[in-house]
């Protein structure tokens, strides 16, 4: 499925400078796939380049990233959205974030298998084909399959990833470095 197809209504939006700053983020409000706009509930309060920025949607299946360019429309907040990448890509740019976010379920054999205790985490990177975040030592092993939610301000995103590497740290954690999977609410 195109990621153009996909409703970005609703969705969270990381918003980064060209040089990959982390500006902002908010919520879609509306979006129109004719025109590739979206508008937004808040803007960064400072975008240079002539309003020139990154983006990465965190829509299902997976996130999608654009560059996006903000326009005026009167009073509304409005981002045009291009260049598009929609395929996976082990070289996909890396966004620093700092957010809270819980692995609620592991999934065996395609169900979902509730944890008693969600295990909380912390975000580390993201892109639009994965995630790195930091947890205990031993959450989890190399091909654990988990639904992890993204806490981004009072909004939070459900998706399917999977652990593809992980490196202990000597402070009792570990840095957990996971796949997007297709499947995500």
């Amino acid at each position: 499925m195109s990621a153009l197809s996909s409703n970005f209504v609703d969705c969270a939006v990381l918003i980064y400078d060209e040089a990959g700053n982390q500006l902002g983020s908010t919520i879609v409000t509306y979006y129109n796939k004719d025109a590739l706009l979206i508008e937004v509930e808040e803007l960064p309060p400072v975008i240079e380049n002539d309003g020139r920025c990154k983006l990465l949607i965190l829509s299902s299946p997976s996130p999608c990233e654009y560059q996006g360019r903000i326009v005026s429309e009167g009073a509304k907040k409005v981002i045009a959205i291009y260049h598009g990448v929609e395929k996976e890509s082990r070289m996909a740019v890396r966004y620093k974030v700092n957010y809270p976010a819980s692995i609620e379920n592991l999934i065996c054999v395609g169900k979902a298998y509730p944890l008693l205790t969600p295990l909380e985490v912390g975000l580390i990177n993201i892109s639009k084909s994965g995630m790195r975040f930091r947890a205990p030592n031993n959450s989890l092993a190399i091909g654990d399959m988990f639904q992890i939610r993204i806490k981004i301000g009072d909004n939070s995103k459900i998706l399917i990833a999977d652990v593809v590497n992980y490196s202990d740290k000597s402070s009792g954690t570990s840095e957990y470095g996971c796949r997007f999977l297709i499947g995500s609410d």
